[in-house]
């Protein structure tokens, strides 16, 4: 059974920004130790820019090629089956990484609204419930994410119009304001990038929303105004309450509007919080589900893993990548190192995608595009951008973090290197020239196209 053609632009704009709204309620102020307010504002300024213009290059290639696939199903059609294998490989990376994250995160708001409530066991149980809250169809799943993506939005109004006429400039312009200089403001970019961390994700429903070529581009440039928008006010308002002036929890915004009101008002935001921690998980478990459905489809992974039940939902894509998940949860004493893997991921996917958009502009001229980027202007933005992210999240992060493994504190660049080489030895291993082959002959299918 196939996926199902359901969604309309503003089911696409509440699961991207859904996916992303929990970035605005925790992970990005670890960047606040890196560079300080002033470090981490201009970081994310060169975030938001990035994204802007990445996510117009990426509405062109979404509404081109409107598969569950997203990135994996563009460098595949730019540069073969293993350029697909390695972009859907770093695309799980974050997909897969980033929901323990939110879980761990997650578990800190409960903790914090009831005490006696273990963290951990609210991170798993919530990541559980949430996996399989999403067996019960893309709609339905879809209509939870409008609702908790909105709610969310209505939580952080809240908090800039509770927090807004108590900012003061001392506590944005002090002598802890610039830490590091500009070394510190790359070593903040990894969690400015945590601001809108996944917002792509929505092309990975692309085949099941109803009008892919028209609403995609809805979609997407409306999640993004609305991401920077929040971005914004978020950074400004934490850290005009003090927020930035020292180490934040995984539940900032509470804490920082705690400094100026009692603790109901803090109560009533963490609660409203919790919608937007649930609207990223709920989202980016769709998201990998999709993205492990479509290499599973085209022959990268076995054949179970693209099974959908009645309801048009990938079973076996969403419970085997959520096993791990879980188990990362549940293991995680740290988010911060969590947080660093997913962006990884991610930046290593955005750099592919906009290299496989310029290949397929010179490989494919006459490919139907009914959304044009500014070509080459504003992908060369995209991609360059995205190389100095790449460069800054591997050098002050990836290389100086340690993750904990199995009860062992172990260097995060082990961790990665360790799964890309499982990756790449399966590859080799379930045969590659037949993997090609079959996944040539289910590109030729659905496309139409004669694929050599």
């Amino acid at each position: 059974m196939a996926l199902q053609k359901q969604l309309k632009p503003i089911h696409l704009w509440a699961i991207s920004v859904g996916m992303v709204i929990s970035g605005q309620y925790f992970g990005w102020n670890y960047g606040f130790e890196q560079g300080g307010i002033i470090g981490l504002a201009i970081a994310t300024l060169i975030v938001t820019v990035f994204y802007t213009t990445f996510m117009f290059s990426y509405a062109e290639l979404s509404t081109s090629i409107p598969q569950a696939g997203g990135p994996s199903a563009y460098a595949r059609r730019a540069m073969g089956p293993f350029g697909g294998y390695m972009a859907g490989m770093a695309c799980l990376l974050e997909f897969i990484f980033a929901p323990p994250a939110i879980a761990v995160s997650t578990g800190a708001y409960i903790h914090f609204l009831i005490p006696v409530v273990n963290p951990v066991y609210a991170t798993v149980g919530a990541f559980i419930f949430f996996i399989l809250l999403n067996l019960i169809g893309v709609k339905e799943v879809a209509v939870i994410e409008l609702t908790a993506t909105i709610l969310a939005l209505i939580g952080l109004s809240i908090f800039y119009v509770a927090g807004l006429p108590h900012v003061e400039a001392s506590n944005i312009f002090n002598g802890n304001s610039f830490l590091n200089g500009p070394t510190g403001v790359l070593a903040a970019i990894p969690f400015a990038v945590w601001f809108y961390l996944a917002i792509e994700g929505g092309a990975m429903a692309a085949e099941e929303v109803e009008n892919p070529r028209k609403d995609i581009p809805k979609g997407f440039i409306g999640a993004i105004i609305t991401l920077a928008t929040a971005t914004l006010f978020t950074l400004f308002v934490t850290a005009g309450l003090g927020g930035g002036s020292g180490k934040l929890a995984d539940y900032p915004l509470p804490q920082a509007l705690s400094s100026v009101y009692d603790n109901g008002i803090s109560t009533a935001l963490a609660i409203i919080g919790l919608f937007g921690l649930i609207a990223s998980l709920n989202g980016i478990i769709m998201g990998f589900s999709r993205q492990t459905y479509a290499l599973a489809r085209d022959g990268y992974f076995p054949k179970f893993l693209a099974k959908t039940n009645k309801k048009g939902v990938p079973v076996g894509g969403l419970l085997i990548p959520g096993a791990i998940g879980v188990i990362c949860a549940g293991s995680a004493s740290f988010a911060n190192a969590l947080i660093i893997l997913s962006v990884f991921g991610a930046m290593m996917m955005y750099c592919i995608s906009m290299v496989s958009l310029f290949i397929l502009r010179k490989k494919e001229p006459e490919l139907a595009r009914p959304f044009k980027v500014k070509y080459p202007v504003v992908p060369s933005i995209a991609l360059i951008l995205g190389l100095v992210c790449l460069y800054s999240i591997i050098k002050y992060s990836v290389l100086t973090t340690n993750m904990m493994l199995f009860g062992a504190s172990v260097p995060l660049i082990y961790v990665i290197l360790g799964i890309f080489l499982i990756s790449l030895v399966y590859y080799v291993l379930y045969g590659s020239a037949r993997l090609k082959r079959q996944a040539d002959a289910s590109y030729a299918e659905e496309e139409g196209v004669s694929v050599n």
